[in-house]
């Protein structure tokens, strides 16, 4: 099975929000925190979800 690709990657504080076509052909955008040992990732169908999520997202000490 081929790797996720993800374009239109940008980051919001620590948290790198991308955009893949899932198996199906769908597209999905996901969130996911680059932070060491922080481990918050979302998987969401719109852009603005996901963008929502990486803003909204506080790390846990």
């Amino acid at each position: 099975m081929r790797p996720n690709r993800f374009y239109d990657v940008i980051r919001i504080g620590p948290v790198q929000v991308g955009t893949f076509n899932n198996g199906r052909g769908q597209t999905h955008h996901t969130a996911a925190c680059t932070a060491p040992e922080c481990g918050f990732s979302t998987e969401h169908r719109d852009r603005s979800a996901a963008e929502l999520a990486a803003r909204t997202h506080r790390c846990n000490p």
